[in-house]
């Protein structure tokens, strides 16, 4: 549906500026009527094209992920996952759809991000400032995230509205931790648009870097090396109730627990077995807690029945399109055949 109303309005878009050029009218036939009553005709149609010329470059901060439903596999989100202020983040940078955030703003806490894993080498990207999403602080904003200002403090519109660096002053012990990672993703600008803070979350620092970030790499080769078409990745927490607060208010919420879930249909049939049961999905999570506790893999229902379990997830929740189905490399040479004959 989305993709077919997209179609609609860009062709009338193209449309209407086809048209613009037929009213401007030489001298020639100034005097023609008939002429006149098309210029007429086409300028009262131009505001109409300017307003729908305005919705293709809307906020994409909205009650949907409509704008980025090719972040999900077969374009659906996950469901099931509740919070008590949602918003439905399209992340821009440089003026293209990085990856999708599903943000609660009440608490200043990304409950997931959505991202289409890149084939990379690993290496993070270390010259990027820290940004924030203007979005979150009123739809009349750009829908480009945009690097925090270099100043002491923060201007309280932004803080108003999302975590700031400064929220961080006093979390002794924690780091900030990316959902969407960059050495999951291949480009510079793809790398530089995780760097946002409503992409991150505050991880124990011992957790992060013995536990998680060893797992992203376990999961960054595996989807090189097995998945032969698009990776689609879902990272998201469980909350609950712990925070760290600033000026008397509750401004980090810490997440309870961290996991992932991967979905490749189209992947290497001929792959290692200790590798293969681990396709077309498969998951992982841990608590966000001191050393010692490690990510534990599973398979998809596993991860699903595991949050289920958890404060904010509903009984029917599910992260990917019924469970993330492979694709049969037979059954496309027999459907390929049939459209040859």
């Amino acid at each position: 549906m989305h993709s077919s109303t997209n179609v609609h309005t860009t062709g009338w878009f193209k449309w209407g500026l086809m048209k613009m050029k037929v009213a401007v009218l030489p001298s020639s036939v100034a005097g023609n009527s008939s002429c006149v009553r098309m210029h007429l005709f086409f300028t009262s149609l131009f505001p109409i094209t300017l307003l729908m010329a305005s919705h293709l470059v809307s906020a994409t901060v909205s009650k949907s992920f409509k704008e980025c439903s090719q972040f999900f596999y077969m374009q659906t989100p996950p469901a099931g996952i509740r919070g008590t202020s949602l918003k439905w983040i399209c992340q821009k940078y440089a003026d293209k759809l990085r990856y999708a955030t599903l943000y609660d703003s009440s608490r200043h806490l990304p409950l997931y991000s959505a991202y289409i894993f890149k084939k990379s080498d690993g290496k993070r990207r270390m010259d990027t400032p820290w940004m924030y999403e203007p979005q979150l602080l009123s739809n009349d904003e750009s829908s480009n995230m945009k690097a925090l200002p270099l100043s002491e403090k923060t201007p309280p519109l932004i803080e108003d509205s999302q975590l700031v660096l400064e929220d961080y002053t006093d979390a002794v012990g924690y780091r900030r931790g990316p959902l969407n990672p960059d050495l999951h993703q291949a480009e510079p600008d793809d790398k530089s648009s995780t760097y946002t803070l409503t992409n991150i979350v505050p991880l124990i620092t011992d957790f992060l870097e013995t536990s998680w970030n060893p797992y992203l790499d376990i999961v960054r080769r595996r989807l090189n090396n097995f998945c032969h078409g698009k990776s689609f990745v879902v990272t998201g927490v469980t909350v609950s109730g712990a925070a760290i607060q600033r000026n008397n208010r509750d401004r980090l919420i810490i997440p309870k627990h961290l996991w992932l879930a991967y979905c490749c249909p189209q992947f290497d049939h001929n792959s290692p077995y200790e590798v293969r049961f681990m396709f077309p999905s498969y998951g992982g999570y841990a608590l966000n807690e001191q050393a010692g506790f490690s990510v534990v893999e599973v398979p998809l229902k596993t991860l699903e029945t595991f949050l289920r379990s958890q404060t904010d997830i509903d009984s029917d929740m599910a992260i990917f399109y019924k469970g993330c189905v492979a694709e049969n490399p037979l059954k496309k040479k027999r459907d390929l055949t049939n459209v040859l004959v």
